[in-house]
């Protein structure tokens, strides 16, 4: 690919290979801007906090329990 790329651009006028060369520079930037996702298990394994399922499913009860719905 790299090859192919490479051909590609040495055939272009000098600007126009200024203007991937640009383009090439901002795609690298924003690859490198990226941080790893880490989930929400990994970002709390350190903290300390467990909380069980039954936990979870109690608290979104109550968190939803006054929301419209309309399937009733």
């Amino acid at each position: 690919m790299e090859d192919a790329i490479l051909k590609e651009i040495a055939a272009l006028p000098p600007e126009k290979q200024r203007e991937i060369y640009e383009h090439a520079k901002r795609l690298r930037a924003e690859t490198a801007k990226k941080p790893p996702f880490k989930s929400i298990e990994g970002l709390w394994a350190t903290l300390g906090i467990s909380l069980p399922a039954e936990e979870i499913d109690e608290n979104q009860r109550e968190m939803w329990k006054n929301f419209p719905r309309e399937d009733i």
